[in-house]
């Protein structure tokens, strides 16, 4: 995030979007909107895409305008957050959208250099390591990393505990990182 600009009050332009303040969201939007594509930018990795991820983002910021609260930390890194969040569901969207055999194929070419030397012997030893996991484990890895769920869904579709489920994600992925190493 640039450094914030001191002559402008984001809290209170946040709060008059709350109040139905158009004009307070025109000039947050022009103070921070190139800030804000290039965030966006960054995620879903295309122009056109990031501009819809801005517009929607900007609607959201509008409708929930109310429930931001300023003890809870500064209205730029609200909105800011705002962004990124809808960046970030854009972009599990159209992660599930592709054959989870292609989908495994590119997470297979993030695999360490070390597991192997080619992008198929990369996927083979992703495809191996993941069976060798338990298949409540590698089923909610491959429900986050694949399908794209949030915990909160994977939790839902396994009728597991949230806490459960992250443990479980967060240790079947030391155990490929060890595998693939």
């Amino acid at each position: 995030m640039p450094a914030p600009p001191q002559d402008f009050d984001y809290e209170s332009t946040v709060e008059a979007c709350a109040r139905g303040d158009a004009d307070a969201l025109q000039s947050l939007y022009q103070r921070e909107s190139r800030w804000l594509l290039g965030v966006a930018l960054r995620i879903v990795r295309d122009r056109d895409t990031a501009h819809d991820v801005l517009q929607d983002a900007f609607v959201q910021i509008w409708q929930r305008a109310a429930g931001y609260d300023r003890a809870l930390g500064s209205a730029r890194g609200w909105v800011y957050t705002v962004v990124r969040h809808k960046a970030l569901d854009v972009a599990r969207r159209a992660q599930r959208e592709l054959p989870a055999s292609d989908l495994l194929d590119a997470m297979a070419d993030h695999a360490p250099a070390a597991a192997a030397q080619d992008g198929r012997a990369d996927a083979d030893a992703l495809h191996r390591c993941l069976d060798a996991l338990e298949p409540a484990r590698r089923a909610c890895i491959v429900d986050a990393f694949v399908e794209g769920l949030t915990h909160e869904q994977i939790a839902a579709r396994a009728g597991t505990p949230l806490g459960t489920v992250k443990s479980w994600i967060r240790r079947g992925l030391l155990s490929l990182r060890d595998c693939l190493s």
